[in-house]
């Protein structure tokens, strides 16, 4: 498999992956609302994902730095809504 057939299956992967994270930031958002989310779980992902972003980074993976870094902001957002509204 070539490269760049592998990169555009590592960014479908990321569309997905990245993608789902949304739904739930727009429900958090909307009923200002987290008991359904545990602290501890949003902690270990949203680490999770920092570091597969500067792991991303140091392959000069796109797909992986592109994704982890959404999926980071989109995590990050949950984490601090949660942190906020308990």
């Amino acid at each position: 498999m070539s490269l760049q057939v592998v990169e555009a299956i590592g960014f479908v992967a990321a569309l997905l992956t990245t993608l789902c994270w949304l739904p739930q930031a727009f429900k958090i958002l909307r009923e200002r609302q987290t008991a359904g989310i545990s602290l501890p779980t949003q902690i270990a992902f949203t680490s999770g994902v920092a570091c597969w972003l500067v792991y991303g980074i140091a392959l000069g993976s796109p797909s992986v730095t592109i994704a982890n870094a959404v999926t980071l902001m989109t995590s990050g957002a949950i984490l601090a809504l949660k942190l906020r509204y308990g």
